[in-house]
């Protein structure tokens, strides 16, 4: 077996409005209505729609050789039926195909994995649900976790919760001497088979299509299969994951980056022994070569592929510890609105525009930031925290010790 793997991570976070310290007590609202619908809106018109309708007329002229997956977050979904009604309807023709996969993962793109293993089953749980509510019944059979976030232990979880596979980043760090494109298993869970991102290729797309500075710009398809045919011929796979937002909002129409995707499968089939496959596929047909270790957490955000994006200073882990602390008294409410409330808080973007990054990292961060500053981020974070405290103290009465 010879095959490239496309999976496309496809995420909205619901971001908060300004909340100022006279808020806390005040105003329990604490969604930014207007800039999620705006920037929903914005990115269907410039990626959703024409990328969905560009893969459909691609399973449809090759009958089914070209084959996609995606992860839908919990929190998209919730924003396409209340933004974007006529995106998920794209998505659901994608789906209603059979050569396009939906991945499992959890509801709020969140980072429960790293913290609690009951609110993570829960996160679980109800996104399965969720896909099955919108996709006819649809089960996923294998899992992602939130930004490739993935070690042992992760895997462990997830294995218990009796998924196939995972997807994670092929770092560097991790497989040392060994290569990306081939098919792993977990070292706790064996039965738990492990896809690894081919990370050059992959953001060749992702990243490098429209950097004019790029030694290989402009990338064109037959450039890229002539890259896929020098790879060893005995290693089985190539794992393509990226953001489903690259094609149209972030390497903009104008880049070409609609056009290459066009012509790509053309080029692959014609001009290499590469076939297209799902995630599913490739676990029915790969053979797991060996474990992969992985005892330390990684990711595959910004250049050391580890946690520091959304867990690497003192205003994260402060931020990230005091809103798991409420854990076990959110369990005990009842009120649907603070259940709501406290998984949209989890999303991994608050931490993420919390991180002081420099440099190149430093400017992605800062491009997906609706904040002038992380310590801005921060503030306007831990205010809502703080009312959102006052909200379980209120119904359970319940005394919360400020720190």
């Amino acid at each position: 077996m010879r095959t490239i793997c496309f999976y496309f991570q496809v995420h909205q976070p619901y971001r908060l409005k300004p909340y100022r310290f006279f808020d806390i007590g005040e105003d329990h609202h604490y969604w930014d209505d207007f800039a999620n619908k705006s920037i929903m809106r914005k990115v269907a018109e410039k990626c959703y729609l024409p990328m969905n309708a560009l893969l459909l007329e691609l399973i449809e002229k090759y009958q089914g050789k070209f084959k996609v997956s995606f992860s839908l977050s919990g929190v998209f979904m919730d924003q396409m039926e209340e933004y974007a009604p006529d995106v998920l309807e794209s998505f659901q023709k994608l789906v209603a195909t059979g050569h396009a996969e939906l991945l499992n993962e959890t509801y709020a793109h969140a980072l429960s994995a790293l913290k609690s293993k009951e609110e993570f089953h829960d996160m679980v749980r109800a996104q399965q649900e969720k896909v099955k509510k919108l996709f006819n019944g649809y089960t996923p059979k294998v899992f992602r976790n939130t930004e490739l976030i993935y070690s042992d232990i992760i895997g462990e979880m997830v294995a218990e919760l009796g998924y196939e596979a995972i997807l994670t980043e092929g770092a560097k760090h991790i497989l040392g001497w060994k290569s990306p494109n081939y098919v792993y298993c977990n070292a706790i869970e064996p039965k738990l088979k492990v896809l690894l991102k081919n990370f050059r290729l992959s953001d060749d797309i992702a990243f490098r299509f429209g950097e004019k500075a790029w030694a290989d710009w402009p990338l064109t398809t037959d450039k890229f299969v002539n890259w896929i045919n020098q790879i060893p011929q005995e290693e089985e796979v190539i794992n393509l994951f990226m953001d489903y937002e690259t094609f149209g909002e972030h390497q903009w129409a104008e880049s070409g980056i609609f056009e290459f995707m066009r012509h790509l499968p053309d080029a692959v089939l014609n001009q290499s022994n590469f076939s297209f496959s799902t995630p599913s596929m490739v676990v029915e047909e790969a053979s797991p070569v060996g474990k992969i270790h992985v005892p330390v957490p990684i990711s595959w955000a910004d250049e050391e592929r580890d946690l520091t994006a959304w867990l690497g200073n003192d205003l994260q882990d402060e931020a990230f510890d005091r809103l798991y602390e409420l854990e076990p008294l959110v369990r005990q409410s009842k009120d649907p609105q603070i259940q709501k409330d406290w998984k949209y808080l989890q999303t991994s973007d608050h931490f993420y525009y919390m991180c002081t990054k420099f440099f190149s990292d430093g400017d992605i961060h800062a491009y997906f930031s609706p904040y002038d500053s992380p310590y801005e981020a921060f503030i306007n974070f831990m205010n809502v925290l703080s009312d959102f405290m006052l909200r379980l103290k209120k119904e359970q009465n319940t005394p919360i010790t400020e720190k």
